[in-house]
């Protein structure tokens, strides 16, 4: 049986490693770029004309990386926009989180990983550089700070979720899987991501870094 394509777009300014981009996920027999560009403008324009299973977009390229995924999410709030950035600023990685990027990844990261992000982010999953993601967490003190999440006391919007939502999101906030939660707690995959939805909704987060960001707020307080 020939495997479903995933159809991937890069915007990024610099021209070698997006060469290098473009071969590492086309060395994989699943994965075609169906689009390149070079600015926010670009980015846009890919996204409207190729509309792909997602895009990489680059934060510092022309016309900014935060516009360009504000301008992609209007035209489809569920892009899967992936920022792969040289960024490690806060404020950089909440901005796109707020704006509603699906994954935020460094560059330097290798290429089997980049791969494996594509698909997970593509499969329904959201994505932050493991060593960001622990940074925020524990520099999030108050939910003003971070994206706008359910109102009202932390602990009491918690408490709304059932012992098995909270157990999938406290393995959510330990950098977990839907598969890796899957296989640790004996379920289907597809119990894990019905479960996720619902978290989400109770929380009225946007990805599953906000949900994390709420669970440690409501544990450790401001």
């Amino acid at each position: 049986m020939t495997p479903t394509m995933l159809r991937i777009a890069i915007a990024d300014d610099h021209p070698i490693y997006r060469n290098g981009l473009v071969r590492s996920l086309e060395d994989e027999a699943d994965i075609v770029v169906v689009g390149e560009g070079a600015s926010a403008e670009d980015a846009v324009a890919l996204y409207s004309e190729k509309r792909p299973d997602a895009i990489l977009v680059d934060l510092s390229m022309p016309g900014g990386g935060h516009l360009a995924l504000s301008s992609i999410l209007q035209c489809d709030p569920s892009a899967a926009v992936i920022v792969l950035t040289a960024s490690e600023e806060r404020d950089d990685l909440l901005a796109a989180i707020k704006i509603g990027a699906r994954g935020y990844v460094l560059k330097g990261v290798d290429a089997p990983t980049l791969v494996d992000i594509v698909r997970r982010v593509v499969a329904g999953e959201s994505y932050v550089s493991s060593g960001l993601a622990a940074r925020i967490l524990v520099e999030m003190k108050v939910p003003s700070e971070g994206p706008a999440l359910a109102d009202g006391d932390p602990s009491t919007t918690l408490a709304s979720l059932t012992p098995r939502e909270e157990q999938v999101l406290s393995l959510v906030a330990a950098g977990n899987s839907n598969k890796e939660i899957a296989r640790h707690l004996n379920l289907q995959e597809k119990t894990v991501k019905h479960n996720m939805t619902r978290i989400l909704q109770k929380l009225r987060a946007r990805n599953r870094t906000e949900a994390a960001m709420f669970l440690r707020n409501a544990r450790n307080g401001p």
